[in-house]
């Protein structure tokens, strides 16, 4: 089977709508299921059938479920409550519209010890709840907030170690694209859960808008003649 038969095999002929503004067809443009070479043990429930090319895939309809979960988990504790945090710079604009749309609070690029765990650090907080774009990177995060018993949320790919992850959100957490989806995703559930919107409502934003956008290269000047 080739890799183009195993997308549409994968996809179905039917595009249905996932929310009023997104499509499963839209949705899987994202990448938001494909995984990498590596599955570790406690990511395979999340896994369907290998590609052809070896990535294995994400069941997105796991992901869909645990995003809803994750949704209400963090609209049950208080998104003022909750710290979202990412170290990567794919993640950024996903966690800022995230945070912006809920009140939850954000932190970005790197984690300065004692964030969680020191209350005589002026950026400390106190965090009843901590959700990751990716347990590998935002290690720190997870260490401080397992020292006070605080529950983590996080986004895992195949290859990510789950063992200290209260609540896993099966996904690619390496793609723009499918980090933005996948925080686009979160940020309505919450809001639903939270009262805040209706399932029929129009989010503010587009996914598009929780993409973090590169910075084109400089074109090489051409050379003189």
């Amino acid at each position: 089977m080739s890799l183009s038969q195993f997308e549409d095999d994968e996809a179905g002929s039917e595009d249905k709508m996932v929310t009023p503004q997104l499509s499963e067809k839209a949705l899987l443009a994202t990448g938001i299921r494909i995984g990498t070479p590596v599955r570790t043990k406690t990511m395979e429930q999340f896994t369907t059938r290998p590609r052809p090319d070896g990535l294995h895939m994400i069941d997105y309809a796991k992901t869909l479920e645990r995003i809803d979960v994750a949704g209400k988990f963090i609209a049950d504790t208080g998104a003022q409550n909750t710290v979202v945090y990412t170290s990567r710079e794919h993640g950024e604009m996903a966690v800022e519209k995230f945070c912006e749309l809920t009140g939850a609070l954000k932190r970005i690029g790197r984690f300065m010890p004692g964030t969680f765990t020191n209350p005589l650090y002026p950026g400390h907080l106190d965090a009843e709840l901590v959700v990751v774009a990716d347990p590998m990177s935002d290690s720190q995060a997870i260490v401080e907030a397992g020292k006070l018993g605080v529950p983590v949320i996080a986004v895992c790919d195949t290859d990510n170690v789950t063992d200290d992850i209260d609540l896993v959100i099966p996904g690619n957490n390496r793609g723009r694209k499918s980090i933005a989806a996948i925080f686009w995703l979160l940020a309505r559930a919450t809001l639903v859960h939270a009262g805040a919107m209706t399932e029929d409502q129009a989010m503010k934003y587009p996914i598009e808008d929780f993409e973090t956008k590169v910075a084109e290269e400089p074109k090489p000047e051409e050379e003189q003649e």
